[in-house]
Parts: C-alpha cells; structure tokens; sequence
C-alpha cells in the first residue's frame, strides 16, 4: 500500500503579542509567578475571526498547489455551533462544493483529523486533504483561575497530506489512543449544550461560559498514562526514544513538554514553543510541526513522534516518517 506524507505545511500567528508581564496584574499574579508556573512568556492574542485565521494558515500550506479535495477542520474554538465552521473556513478560502466537516477531539483534534486523514487517503477516496485548526480562545480564559487563564494564546495552522509518491519513504506508520472517562471534570467548557444551555437562569451561569481545568491532577494523570502510550507504540516499531528524530508534543505547559525527557527522548529532539505562544489549544501540535518544518529542522523521511493529551481524559500519539 502506498504511503501517506504531509506535503506541506503552514501556520498563521496573530501580530498582537501579550506578555506575562502585561497579564499578570489582571489575574492578580507576578510575571514570575506565570513564568514559574507555565513556561510562557508571551502568547498572541487574534484580532479577527477564527474563520479569517484558519484560512491564513491554510493558504501558507496551499501556496501554488492545487486546491485541496476534502477540509477537514480541527479547531476546538468553532465560530459558532452551527453551522460547522469548516463551511465558514472553505468561504473565507474562497472555494465551493469542497467536502468539508470537523473533528473534535478538544487539543487533540489536529492529530486524530490527521489520523482520519491518512486512512482516507489509503482507502482511495481523497487524495489532497487540508487540515486546519484555529484557536481563537483566550475571550474564554478564566481571569478567576490564574492557573489556567496563563496558559492560553491564539494561533492558526495547517497541514496538506496526500499519497507519498513512488520511492518515497514517508508514511503515517501507526497510532495508539485512548480515552479515560475518570478525567471528564478535570478539563470543562460546560456552557454551551444542553446540560448548561444559553441564557437558562437556573441551569447556566456566567462562569460556566469560561475554561475551567485542574491543572495538576491533569499533569499527574496523563503523565502516568502517557509513558504507557508511547511505550506501546514504540514496541510495536521495534524503535526506541533515541531513534526519533522529533517529538512533537502538544504544548499543554512548560513542564508538560519538558516531561517527555522522563520517556527517554533526548532534549534537543523535542519540539518546544511554549514559552513564544502558549497553549494554543488544538492547534499547538500543527503550530510546532509548522514551525519546525518552516526552519529546515524536520528532515524528510525522519521518524516523528506526535501527540500528547486531550479533554476527557485522552492520550493519542502517531509515528510518522515525515
């Protein structure tokens, strides 16, 4: 079976930087306290629709290629419930008739669409998808909650994959998730559906509009969970920390990223941008992947180790040959 490659790729960031200096009075903290704490510095903050961002960085990874046969959009952060964005992304795109929807799988939505991808494209039924994720998200912070409320920024990016053309050695190799309902309240946006609905005066109130997270026994449950994960999959490859190239993880939080040297991987080969743009939600894996592959940093044919955590609870990582 032929293989699958990510052609290209693209990232949008929003010119309006936020410090932690300049955010730390309105949660009551120190910058250093955030620094401490997150790992973040700065984070961007979009002054335009997630619709108008998702489209920058899907035309980053478009350039002069062709237009793509399927969208698939992967943004935690819709622009409104209904209709699905990805309608308003293929608009602001400019294109029509293309078949569009959304995967949600909250910060792990990029790499399961990804996922998705790579088997539509096996099976013969698309052959240039475009993956796109925009996280427009800090109106939502939780000023009450510092913890949470530091960690977030707003960013844009995307991915083309096709067929891996003959001789070509990249390929989406193998995939190892899974879900744990035991953290459902650990990470909640619970306005919104029906348990919390618009406006109710008894069911929904105004801090059920904003995110909401227990940040420690999130760290502590997927730290556990994770070695696990990413044992399975390298066993099953016959490969080792030391034989990836990159892990690109997503970037939940300073000690979040720098936990994957507890795996084994070495520290020049994890791909870190957290202390530049903060949480960015489901578009922090694409953003690093983006990035690092705009630098030269990603060699093509190289083993890639992508994932991390997800709402829920949910761990999901892909190895890939880029």
């Amino acid at each position: 079976m032929a293989g699958v490659k990510i052609s290209s790729t693209g990232y949008h960031l929003p010119p309006k930087v936020q410090t932690s200096a300049e955010l730390a009075p309105l949660l009551g903290v120190t910058e250093e306290w955030i620094i401490n704490s997150t790992g973040i510095t700065e984070r961007r903050i979009a002054g335009e629709s997630m619709d108008a961002c998702a489209a920058k960085a899907a035309r980053d990874a478009i350039g002069s290629g062709a237009p793509p046969d399927c969208i698939i959009n992967a943004s935690t952060t819709p622009l409104q419930l209904i209709p699905d964005s990805s309608v308003f992304i293929q608009r602001a795109l400019g294109y029509e008739g293309i078949p569009s929807w959304s995967v949600h799988a909250t910060c792990l939505s990029f790499l399961v669409a990804m996922n998705n991808a790579a088997a539509l494209i096996k099976s013969g039924v698309y052959k240039r998808i475009l993956i796109v994720s925009a996280e427009t998200g800090t109106p939502w912070r939780n000023f009450n909650e510092p913890e949470s409320a530091a960690l977030f920024g707003d960013a844009a990016a995307a991915a083309i994959m096709e067929p891996a053309a003959e001789g070509e050695s990249s390929d989406w190799l193998d995939w190892e998730m899974a879900t744990w309902n035991e953290g459902a309240e650990l990470t909640e946006f619970r306005g919104g559906g029906t348990k919390h609905p618009p406006n109710h005066p008894i069911l929904t109130k105004p801090e059920d509009n904003l995110f909401t997270m227990q940040g420690s026994k999130v760290y502590r449950f997927a730290l556990r969970k994770a070695k696990n994960s990413l044992e399975a999959l390298l066993a099953r490859n016959n490969l080792a920390p030391g034989d990836i190239d990159w892990i690109i993880p997503h970037q939940a939080s300073g000690h979040a990223v720098e936990a994957a040297t507890l795996f084994g991987f070495r520290p020049g080969s994890i791909a870190n941008i957290i202390s530049k743009y903060g949480n960015c939600i489901s578009a922090s894996i694409p953003l690093a992947l983006a990035i690092y592959n705009s630098e030269g940093r990603i060699r093509r044919g190289g083993y890639c180790v992508l994932g991390g955590t997800g709402a829920g609870l949910s761990i999901a990582f892909a190895l890939i040959k880029f």
